[in-house]
């Protein structure tokens, strides 16, 4: 049996094709909060030590609090493990503590409510403490340089994930977002052979 050149050339076609559709496929950082994942450090808000201060993060999580003040906006958050997209992860009680995230400009309250999912790029500037309740409870600092306020989740998207921010549908647990499409079908009527 011979080798075909233009059988292995449209081989390698196909193959670059769908190399190039499976990358599309994978979930992306919006521009905000992209960069290199080496120059931000994967401690999280529960592990902060004082040792950690200067370091780059880019931690995320749910809404408790929005607090604007004269020339800058401090949020509260409880921190929550990031997906590929660096989007936090919901639908579960797995949390690493709470932080505080300080950027400039007005956020308004209205919009930056309680349970919306955020992330945020910045410098682990030190630590606070505040009341939670009667508790007294040491908050790590980061002055923010990016601030993304995530697209509200649809119904079906609630249903699509699973544990751990995990597609649970037909082919496994893939962590982009995968839609599935339903068309209805007429059936026909039975025959009855006259």
């Amino acid at each position: 049996m011979t080798d075909h050149p233009q059988f292995t050339h449209s081989i390698k076609l196909m193959l670059a094709g769908l190399t190039a559709a499976l990358l599309s496929a994978c979930a992306t950082i919006p521009d905000p909060i992209a960069g290199d994942a080496s120059q931000f450090s994967s401690t999280v808000a529960n592990q902060a030590t004082p040792q950690a201060i200067g370091q780059r993060v880019r931690w995320g999580g749910v809404l408790v609090s929005t607090e604007p003040q004269t020339n800058r906006t401090c949020l509260e958050l409880l921190a929550r493990q990031l997906d590929r997209s660096a989007r936090p992860i919901v639908g579960n009680d797995v949390h690493f503590g709470r932080f505080m995230a300080c950027g400039p400009g007005f956020r308004d309250p209205a919009v930056y409510t309680q349970g919306r999912e955020v992330t945020v790029v910045g410098e682990l500037t030190g630590f606070t403490e505040n009341l939670i309740g009667e508790y007294t409870y040491r908050y790590p600092m980061v002055t923010a340089q990016s601030i993304y306020l995530w697209p509200e989740r649809s119904e079906k998207d609630d249903r699509r994930w699973g544990y751990a921010g995990f597609y649970t549908g037909f082919w496994g647990p893939y962590n982009y977002p995968v839609q599935r499409i339903y068309v209805p079908v007429q059936r026909k009527a039975p025959d009855d052979g006259k």
